[in-house]
């Protein structure tokens, strides 16, 4: 009977860390092409390499071992600098460091487990946060997120939703962020206002993959028989 035990757990414990292996490769996937700088050994980890360093003897996965930091790119640092002015020639970049942690809380996720995270957070000057959870937050955990915005970006994404990398369907072409200059410059030329763009809802899969706020512009770049490769922009709203 423990051996039939032993032997279902086994089973369930490599079905789980196939999951998080997969989730794991995602969101570094997402963190790299948000701008942020990884090894390449780190984004393309192999399984065996995986169960190596986050599942335990007994064959469980650990989610406590699963996290990361990544630093700004210069390119990334580039974007998110705002041009310079009269009032501020010498502005700050609007992005930092990252911290990135799958939580190991299987039950529900409230105030107490967010609290913690965005004061983590906090105390190490991550100006970003993403949380990785097994179960959705509760409606007060969100509420914890929101009040946090001012100072540190949180974001929650459940494991399910990152087994597969939404950005390499071939059906979804490549989105690309635009900085504030190119943002000022693209309405410029189309004599546009920004809200006469077309929108891009902020809980849309592809911009929270790209972590995207409420008013910055994303070009899409899609490629058709006739037209070869076009562009088109999107506001974030």
């Amino acid at each position: 009977m423990d051996d039939e035990q032993g032997g279902g757990n086994s089973s369930a414990f490599a079905k789980e860390t196939s999951r998080l292996w997969r989730a794991w490769k995602t969101v570094h996937e997402m963190v790299q092409d948000r701008g942020y700088e990884l090894a390449e050994d780190e984004v393309k980890i192999s399984l065996d390499r995986f169960k190596l360093e986050y599942v335990d003897d007994n064959g469980m996965p650990n989610r406590n071992k699963m996290q990361f930091s990544a630093r700004p790119s210069e390119s990334m640092i580039k974007k998110f600098t705002p041009p310079p002015t009269l009032s501020n020639p010498d502005p700050a970049p609007e992005c930092g460091t990252i911290w990135v942690e799958f939580c190991a809380e299987k039950g529900s996720i409230g105030i107490g487990v967010m609290k913690k995270f965005v004061q983590h957070c906090a105390a190490n000057n991550f100006k970003a946060g993403i949380l990785v959870t097994a179960v959705p937050l509760s409606a007060q955990a969100r509420k914890v997120i929101s009040v946090t915005q001012q100072y540190t970006s949180i974001e929650c994404f459940l494991e399910e939703d990152l087994l597969v990398n939404i950005t390499h369907h071939q059906l979804v072409p490549k989105h690309i962020l635009l900085s504030k200059e190119e943002k000022t410059a693209l309405l410029k030329r189309y004599r546009l206002k920004e809200t006469q763009l077309p929108r891009i809802l902020q809980k849309d899969p592809i911009a929270r993959y790209l972590g995207l706020k409420r008013g910055q512009v994303v070009k899409i770049i899609r490629t058709s028989e006739t037209a070869g490769r076009y562009a088109s922009y999107r506001l974030c709203v």
